[in-house]
């Protein structure tokens, strides 16, 4: 059996913030309401994506590293992470914001969840006017400070809020705290984790549980970097038909194409599968003689044994993410 370019079947989360916009920008297909995040690809356990289409239809991550190994995901990224996928990969729709939180380190999630840790990236696809992002601190503060804040609700006020427009991009490595406002709309590649510290939720009550939702005070002020920051906004440039440099990080590496021709991708210097997220336009992968077409919303996977694809578009924006 040969791989091939491979869609999956997103999973679809219920979020006490969750809007529709995952349904009317990107025609995501469901019923319910207040869903937030569309899992895109997913190895996090019991919440495994599985193969949408193909001869290998219903092949979960797990199954197609257990089956193909590096052929599947690379031979370096195998010999370092085994059959776990490291990367899980979202579009996010807020409607009232998330709750302020932060994730722990590698060794942290490690320790004390047997998890990778969560760093990860923000890149916005569409934002109501004047929607902002909650990224880091804005001032100097002390964990006592940090503290007698969260005591006062007065949290918010030393956090740095920042108006957001499309194509904004952010990277949120662990330990610094974050947010996203209500009516943003993005694109989110990260670590295969689980793992999310909430500092302060709004004082909501979650409808479906009629409760207020777990804070996790004591085991965020431990990961929390208090540091302030110029800025915390990613600069990049944005060059036709080629990949630019968004976020490269030990984690994980994110490119943005901006298409309007066909152009041939060669991957051989990459010992690593690709993931494309479609976040403007739509866009023909050509691969084998076989068009695979990826529209707004929609991710594809790219096996580390096919190297050479092209990309083809009239106006397309995707984000090409690799370890």
């Amino acid at each position: 059996m040969h791989l091939y370019p491979l869609k999956f079947t997103p999973l679809y989360k219920y979020r006490i913030w969750g809007g529709e916009k995952l349904k009317t920008e990107l025609n995501k297909n469901y019923t319910e309401e207040n869903i937030g995040e569309s899992w895109e690809i997913s190895d996090v356990s019991g919440d495994e994506t599985v193969v949408a289409e193909g001869a290998l239809k219903g092949k979960t991550l797990r199954d197609l590293t257990n089956q193909f190994k590096g052929d599947f995901v690379g031979n370096a990224v195998y010999e370092k992470f085994g059959e776990e996928f490291p990367l899980l990969i979202k579009f996010i729709d807020a409607k009232t914001p998330l709750s302020i939180q932060v994730h722990p380190s590698n060794e942290v999630a490690k320790e004390r969840h047997n998890s990778f840790g969560k760093n990860e990236m923000w890149y916005v696809m569409q934002a109501d006017e004047n929607a902002e992002l909650i990224v880091g601190f804005d001032e100097e503060i002390t964990t006592e400070g940090y503290q007698k804040h969260l005591e006062n609700n007065t949290i918010l006020d030393v956090m740095h809020h920042e108006i957001v427009n499309k194509g904004d991009t952010f990277y949120i490595p662990t330990g610094r705290v974050h947010a996203i406002g209500a009516g943003v709309l993005l694109a989110e590649i990260q670590q295969t984790s689980n793992i999310t510290y909430r500092i302060y939720d709004y004082d909501r009550v979650d409808a479906k549980t009629g409760e207020k939702r777990e804070l996790h005070t004591e085991m965020a002020m431990d990961v929390l970097d208090y540091k302030v920051h110029n800025s915390y906004k990613t600069e990049y440039n944005l060059e036709k038909n080629t990949s630019n440099k968004l976020v490269h990080s030990p984690y994980f590496k994110t490119n943005i194409l901006d298409i309007n021709t066909t152009i041939e991708k060669d991957y051989t210097a990459i010992d690593s599968f690709v993931i494309y997220m479609c976040v403007e336009g739509s866009v023909d992968l050509i691969c084998d003689e076989t068009t695979y077409t990826i529209n707004q919303g929609e991710t594809l996977l790219l096996p580390a044994s096919l190297k050479k694809v092209e990309l083809k578009a009239d106006a397309a924006k995707v984000l090409e993410v690799y370890y």
